[in-house]
């Protein structure tokens, strides 16, 4: 597997615990990624990821939210909520991501980790995102 999207594995097992423990997982956040194997690339950008969707939810949150037609996003499953983060944050904050790697990766995260129909909604969600950000100059959160 390439160090990316390894790295997007390990962020969403992150985020997953971290929705559902809290803040005391983000004490944990190195112990947990370095238990995932030897590629310092990997490790390095999944604790970007994880650390960035951390610092941006809120923005993440509310581009979710406002493209998610009739979803609340407490309601949505965790993992797809992780994905969702991991995706909006790589089509808003990654610079050096192209919009389409962002959504494909997603994509696959969602078919892999989540239900039947959670790779069509998520492609869905952060297709509208894609369509918002496009043309604008993408910069940390």
């Amino acid at each position: 597997m390439r160090p990316r999207s390894l790295a997007r594995v390990m962020a969403l097992q992150a985020l997953y615990q971290f929705d559902l423990r809290g803040e005391d997982f983000a004490e944990a956040l190195a112990d947990f990624v370095n238990e995932w194997g030897d590629d310092p690339a990997a490790r390095s950008y999944a604790i970007e990821l994880v650390e960035g969707c951390r610092l941006a939810m809120p923005e993440l949150d509310a581009a979710i939210t406002a493209k998610a037609t009739h979803w609340d996003l407490a309601r949505m499953p965790a993992v797809d909520r992780a994905i969702l983060r991991i995706g909006a944050y790589e089509l808003l904050y990654g610079a050096d991501v192209p919009p389409k790697v962002a959504i494909d990766e997603a994509v696959r995260l969602a078919k892999k980790y989540s239900t039947e129909d959670s790779s069509a909604f998520v492609n869905g969600v952060l297709d509208k995102i894609m369509g918002d950000v496009t043309g604008r100059s993408k910069g940390r959160p």
